[in-house]
């Protein structure tokens, strides 16, 4: 047994023994700290699988298009103001108008989780996803790669394909606020994996809905501009080009969450 997979083990072991002993809930964190590979800003080596990436994350390979141009056949709502808010269909195929650039890295194939919950970590901060990546040895995604790993070389406009069907993936809420707390969202989380044919060409899961996750835009200082990809709501927002800008590097929200990448072993 690896060193890594050993200490996960013990972790679990040391977890399971707090609960059932009624143990402080810092001795419980703790255990979990060890099982992501962090204690006393130590990090532990991760386990590989054979594609050279951690346990639990996805090699993604290939031709990303740095710019792209998608004709929508279709759109959704009446004309006015959000006319051109949801494509009903997409022209196939897309065109790539840049050229084109080989990208290889590892990303986690679903959000990072709430332990003990099977739901994905919410309320977090890009300043949040960066001490946890970090701990376990990855690092906040870039735009560019998160977006790639949604669409594939075939630059689908959703993960799933062409054609929008936002009941494959949790998407599309519209009874976003908590009753008598105006600007305070409801929780509108689903487990993670709980939506399989929400996936992308690369078999990552939850990238057109769910939490919203961080990314770091290319080109700038690290945390410097900062943007959130997918949402449970926010109609607009499902398509893999699509973003959510406007809050900086320490705004966290009932809606926000992430994925790790790191670079293959």
């Amino acid at each position: 047994m690896s060193r890594a997979r050993s200490i996960a083990v013990i972790a679990s072991l040391l977890a399971g023994l707090a609960l059932v002993a009624g143990a402080r809930a810092d001795d419980v964190q703790l255990a979990a700290a060890i099982s992501v590979g962090a204690v006393g800003g130590a990090s532990v080596e991760p386990e590989l699988e054979e594609s050279g990436c951690p346990a639990g994350m996805v090699l993604v390979e290939g031709d990303y298009c740095p710019k792209v141009e998608q004709r929508c056949l279709r759109w959704m709502d009446p004309p006015g103001r959000y006319h051109e808010y949801r494509c009903a269909e997409y022209a196939r195929p897309a065109r790539c108008v840049a050229a084109r650039q080989h990208r290889r890295f590892c990303i986690d194939r679903r959000e990072r989780t709430e332990p003990g919950t099977g739901l994905p970590l919410n309320a977090q901060s890009w300043t949040d996803a960066k001490r946890t990546c970090d701990a376990a040895g990855a690092r906040v995604c870039m735009d560019s790669e998160w977006t790639f790993a949604c669409e594939g070389e075939e630059m689908r406009p959703y993960p799933y394909g062409w054609r929008r069907a936002a009941t494959k993936c949790n998407a599309d809420r519209t009874d976003l606020l908590v009753p008598g707390e105006p600007w305070h969202l409801r929780d509108e989380r689903d487990p993670v994996g709980a939506h399989p044919e929400c996936a992308s060409p690369f078999g990552l899961l939850d990238m057109a809905g769910n939490v919203a996750e961080w990314v770091s835009v290319d080109g700038f200082a690290e945390g410097s501009f900062v943007v959130q990809k997918g949402n449970w709501w926010q109609p607009g927002k499902h398509a893999c080009r699509d973003e959510q800008a406007g809050h900086d590097r320490f705004y966290k929200g009932t809606e926000t969450g992430f994925r790790c990448c790191s670079d293959p072993r």
